[in-house]
């Protein structure tokens, strides 16, 4: 119910989504392995913002240091900033985002040129069990994925609209003083 109007306000599919899973232990573990979208690391390295104002709300971490944040509240756009200064805007909004962890869980490593296949073949051989994981995530998550070459799709469209309104800074002050440095684009290769 709404304060300001004492009205019933419907949940977003989103909202929806982030409520069920993190009231589902065994969905978080999943996400959390195989997929590195850990809801227990919600601590960014570092205290990152939009030069518009836009709000960043950590929803997760990654093992190497990274956060994941929805931007401008639980309906925006995901954005992925890594441990080393990068940044990428990497889907449209949360279900979009989970859906692409869930079912190309290696899709970082697509920026260094290999291919959805070479990845799944990777990621096979380290782990036989990797499909079977990735098969009750998404079953649990009630995802039903479009095939791979959309979801390279749209995370490469989403990946386009990081810069300039999408790209964190820091703040930082040391010796010489006060000074705002700029996230890198991640993922351009990709």
């Amino acid at each position: 119910m709404s304060e300001r109007t004492g009205r019933m306000c419907a949940m977003s599919d989103n909202e929806a989504l982030l409520r069920r899973i993190e009231g589902d232990q065994d969905l978080v573990d999943l996400l959390t392995y195989p997929c590195d979208f850990d809801l227990r690391q919600r601590d960014p390295v570092e205290a990152v913002f939009l030069e518009s104002g836009m709000s960043l709300t950590p929803i997760a971490g990654d093992g190497a240091g990274g956060t994941y944040f929805l931007c401008g509240g639980v309906d925006g756009p995901v954005l992925y900033t890594d441990s080393e200064g990068g940044a990428a805007l990497i889907a449209a909004d949360l279900t979009e985002a989970v859906t692409l962890i869930a079912a190309l869980p290696y899709w970082r490593d697509l920026d260094y040129g290999g291919t959805v296949e070479d990845a799944e073949e990777s990621w096979t051989e380290d782990d036989p069990d990797f499909a079977e994981y990735r098969a009750e995530l998404l079953a649990r998550l009630g995802i039903t994925p479009p095939p791979s070459d959309v979801l390279v799709a749209r995370l490469r469209a989403a990946l386009k609209r990081t810069a300039p309104d999408y790209q964190p800074k820091v703040r930082h002050d040391d010796a010489h003083g006060v000074y705002e440095a700029t996230y890198t684009v991640r993922f351009e290769n990709l």
